[in-house]
């Protein structure tokens, strides 16, 4: 075993928070050959399969004792490459995936030092959870912003909501923890794992969600907002043509989920609200609509 055993321990414990460093493949020390770990609870053995070059080496990563951390060395390659795992259940069921640990962080220096200025305008393109393609490899990238958190994990049904599967690295000194789970596809729901302070494990909602499950259930959803079609080409050609420092304006401020509602417990959809919300600011003499924040929420009454 080439950790120590308080790297050991740390991996075990769920509590390092950058486990990026110990998991994934690295060279050795001495330049000698690689390293590649993994934290596998439940598993009975793992193989490293090269993906894109055949002439590297395949080999078996050496489970450490009971732990579910597994460990293998080569020395038939020198530099990391692309790779794939290949893991046998207890039962002898096997599957092959992408190793979480073996991608660069999604959020560059830049990205992290405007986070810090307080300049980074599109902050909800960055936190959250979004579908990327990194390295060819289909997935979604994972970012909370959670200073005084000792650890974050991203539990969801694709690891069995196990927080041990899926611990986060943290950035450097920007509070913001960060991971690329492959194979993450849309509709998959998850929260955050928070280890905080006391040392109590509290489980909280993506605050930068693009979907919510609607309560009394709170889990975020993973979606593709991209995939929405503007239809208000007209409407914008429109707008060119418009003065709006000659014309009048009269502001109605509004909050959608408390405007109108079905029942005291159910809210109209937005194309639900759409017809009677437009027949009622004509009807008022309202110029503009202001809506208060229209971002997903797991608490849908809430004004904040």
């Amino acid at each position: 075993m080439l950790l120590s055993p308080e790297e050991l321990a740390s991996l075990v414990e769920v509590r390092h928070n950058s486990p990026h460093q110990l998991l994934g493949m690295h060279p050795l020390g001495d330049d000698s050959g690689l390293v590649v770990r993994g934290f596998f609870p439940g598993i009975k053995s793992v193989e490293v399969r090269p993906l894109h070059d055949a002439t590297l080496p395949r080999f078996q990563l050496d489970p450490i004792a009971e732990t579910g951390v597994f460990e293998g060395v080569t020395q038939a390659a020198q530099q990391v490459f692309a790779y794939e795992l290949v893991m046998t259940q207890g039962d002898g069921g096997t599957w092959h995936a992408r190793d979480a640990y073996s991608f660069l962080p999604s959020l560059s220096e830049t990205d992290l030092f405007l986070f810090a200025q307080g300049n980074e305008h599109r902050i909800y393109d960055k936190l959250g959870g979004h579908l990327r393609v990194i390295d060819g490899v289909s997935g979604c990238t994972f970012g909370v912003w959670a200073p005084n958190a000792l650890r974050v994990s991203v539990v969801g049904e694709f690891n069995q909501w196990d927080g041990r599967r899926h611990a986060m690295r943290l950035l450097g000194a920007s509070g913001i923890w960060e991971i690329f789970i492959p194979d993450v596809r849309e509709g998959h729901h998850y929260k955050f794992e928070i280890l905080i302070s006391t040392g109590k494990v509290v489980l909280k909602s993506d605050p930068f969600a693009s979907f919510c499950e609607a309560a009394p259930k709170n889990a975020s959803i993973v979606w593709n907002n991209e995939k929405f079609i503007w239809t208000d080409q007209d409407w914008m050609e429109r707008r060119r043509g418009f003065d709006a420092l000659r014309a009048p304006v009269s502001v109605y401020e509004m909050h959608l989920g408390s405007w109108k509602k079905k029942t005291a417990t159910e809210s109209f959809s937005y194309r639900e609200l759409a017809r009677p919300l437009v027949d009622y600011l004509l009807r008022m003499g309202f110029t503009h609509v202001e809506f208060m924040p229209v971002a997903e929420h797991a608490f849908f009454p809430s004004w904040g």
